[in-house]
């Protein structure tokens, strides 16, 4: 693993986690047994609309993450987390049934998968393999794809991060028919909504009768044809998961062409504008939850890449991206009950816009845990 260049790198990243830790403590002891999903003027408590529940899992995964930490820190108190951790996951394992949402991935592979990798169980296990097996239950045989939650007709770039349940279900139970659907669901997202320049499309609207796929589209970002940052993070980050459980060459090419666009379009500071093809104006609203969402990916895709050079600038990026959230873009510094400021849910429906989010909060953790990493 490349080292930190400066001590003072290290000693902003574990003060930014503590601060991390200190805003998760104080939102559940203000708002007990609660998910949050996006701040409201900088308030997680809020009567705004949720869209669609994809979000449960980001809080007991920081809380999990802040165990795993401590656990690798001699002298830490670790009980405070995991209890709280197994509070906050428990009641969401009959979502493990949920046919709604495409999201299984975001709440099971945060939680129960954390869990299970800490303290190897086969209930935990089951649990995660069962989730696996319902995200399945998505696919499309006409188009070979995991179908969003929008329609039969509809494929998600965000799947991309939730696919990695169904490839652990397959291996954990041996399941071909499983390692199939997660491979040809991949494959279709990279055929239909990764472009040639490594750019990504947030939504493919397919015929779900014969198969044929129609045209790129967009929830989320500026039009179709554009690039909205953080469904380029989920591709990024995705498809270089789901060449750790593949290897499938494919698929780490992906990852690499995703994250080569980032980096050559995203400012020096690491941090994107929500669309890199909005208008000039609209193009100076960034979304810090990208950023974070990337920077983690890269500090994964960093071990996997088979060029050194490459590896080092990917890793160098995420830890370039990670200090200038550190630096600029805490609650803190607006007086938020969020770990970040700077997220942006859905600039359309006004939800979340230069908030924070519960994701980005989530993968900035990651990130700072994978760093801090003993």
């Amino acid at each position: 693993m490349i080292q930190f260049q400066l001590d003072s790198d290290k000693r902003l990243f574990e003060n930014s986690l503590q601060f991390a830790q200190k805003q998760v403590r104080k939102l559940i002891e203000k708002h007990p047994d609660f998910y949050p999903m996006y701040t409201k003027a900088g308030k997680w408590k809020h009567d705004g609309p949720a869209w669609t529940r994809w979000c449960d899992g980001f809080l007991p995964g920081m809380m999990w993450m802040f165990h795993r930490h401590e656990l690798a820190h001699e002298g830490k108190d670790t009980a405070f987390w995991r209890e709280q951790a197994i509070h906050y996951t428990t009641p969401l394992e009959p979502r493990k049934h949920d046919k709604e949402v495409h999201d299984l991935g975001f709440i099971f592979l945060s939680t129960y998968y954390r869990w299970q990798r800490l303290e190897p169980k086969p209930a935990l296990d089951k649990i995660v393999v069962e989730a696996g097996k319902t995200l399945a239950l998505r696919f499309q045989e006409n188009g070979q794809y995991l179908r969003s939650f929008v329609g039969d007709d509809s494929l998600f770039i965000d799947i991309m991060m939730n696919v990695p349940l169904v490839f652990y279900a397959a291996r954990a139970t041996g399941d071909k028919k499983l390692r199939d659907i997660a491979m040809r669901h991949a494959m279709t997202t990279q055929r239909v909504l990764v472009r040639g320049d490594g750019s990504t499309a947030h939504e493919g609207i397919f015929d779900f009768q014969t198969g044929e796929f129609l045209r790129q589209s967009t929830q989320q970002g500026y039009r179709g044809d554009s690039c909205w940052s953080r469904g380029l993070a989920w591709a990024l980050y995705g498809f270089g998961t789901c060449y750790e459980y593949s290897r499938d060459p494919h698929f780490l090419a992906t990852a690499e062409a995703c994250t080569d666009y980032f980096i050559r379009h995203t400012p020096a500071d690491g941090i994107p504008p929500w669309d890199f093809n909005a208008p000039v104006g609209k193009r100076k609203l960034l979304d810090t939850s990208a950023a974070a969402i990337a920077a983690s990916g890269m500090l994964r895709l960093s071990r996997l890449v088979q060029d050194p050079m490459k590896g080092h600038l990917y890793w160098a990026t995420g830890l370039r991206i990670l200090r200038t959230l550190c630096e600029r873009h805490l609650g803190k510094d607006r007086g938020y009950e969020g770990i970040l400021t700077g997220g942006v849910y859905h600039v359309h429906k006004n939800l979340g816009v230069d908030e924070s989010v519960m994701w980005g909060d989530h993968y900035f953790v990651e990130g700072l845990e994978h760093l801090l990493r003993k």
